[in-house]
């Protein structure tokens, strides 16, 4: 894939697709979700064909989003690893929220915020996943009692809480910083929005000469 000269590349074809597999997979869990679990919601039913075909579908969906996340995992866990840097970046989140980021701590490929929605989705996916299985009906539940069907429902239902809200952090950074939608969309960005959000991360890759998304990755590209 081409990309236009002199920008950085921020996420390869591969990554944009495995993301936005994942992100259509967990849309649909959403809706189907809520379909189940409340009657006033049952309306979003009618997406997936009725309630019959939204109790199917469901876990089916389940299952692709978790190996979807798991793919993003291995492909991006090693940039989201905790560092000291981000605790000093968290101290500076007041600047941060007002979109000044001159006296912020330069950061790397991702920044703490992304980490936690990162490394918070990986947690809550498998459990997710897994309690799940409990109570998918037509192969699992008979495996399990009512009690314990109960007790990993209200597990899954809290965790998909928590998936929601981190969803959400993670739907109004990408649309609030300028610039970075394009990035998972089409895989770029400028040298000046790299300075500006992720300086440290620009500064290995120039220090590899690399265009991106990783030093060293891509030298073939040119520049």
């Amino acid at each position: 894939m081409t990309y236009p000269k002199g920008t950085i590349i921020r996420a390869s074809a591969m990554m944009r697709i495995n993301h936005w597999l994942t992100a259509g997979c967990f849309v649909l869990l959403v809706l189907s979700g809520l379909a189940m679990f409340h009657p006033l919601l049952f309306w979003l039913s009618n997406l997936f064909g009725g309630g019959q075909w939204t109790r199917a579908v469901h876990p089916w969906i389940g299952c692709v989003l978790f190996v979807s996340y798991l793919c993003l995992i291995i492909q991006f866990w090693r940039d989201n690893l905790p560092s000291m840097g981000d605790v000093r970046w968290m101290a500076k989140i007041n600047r941060v929220i007002v979109n000044d980021e001159e006296d912020v701590p330069e950061v790397a490929r991702f920044n703490a915020g992304q980490k936690l929605v990162f490394w918070g989705m990986a947690f809550l996916v498998p459990v997710l996943f897994f309690t799940g299985l409990t109570v998918w009906e037509v192969y699992f539940s008979a495996y399990t009692s009512i009690e314990t069907q109960r007790i990993t429902l209200l597990i899954h239902s809290l965790c998909a809480i928590g998936a929601i809200i981190l969803w959400m952090i993670h739907v109004y950074a990408a649309i609030w910083v300028s610039g970075s939608m394009r990035a998972m969309t089409q895989g770029y960005v400028t040298p000046g929005w790299a300075w500006r959000h992720h300086r440290l991360w620009l500064r290995r890759l120039a220090q590899t000469q690399s265009r991106g998304p990783t030093p060293g990755a891509n030298r073939d590209l040119g520049r």
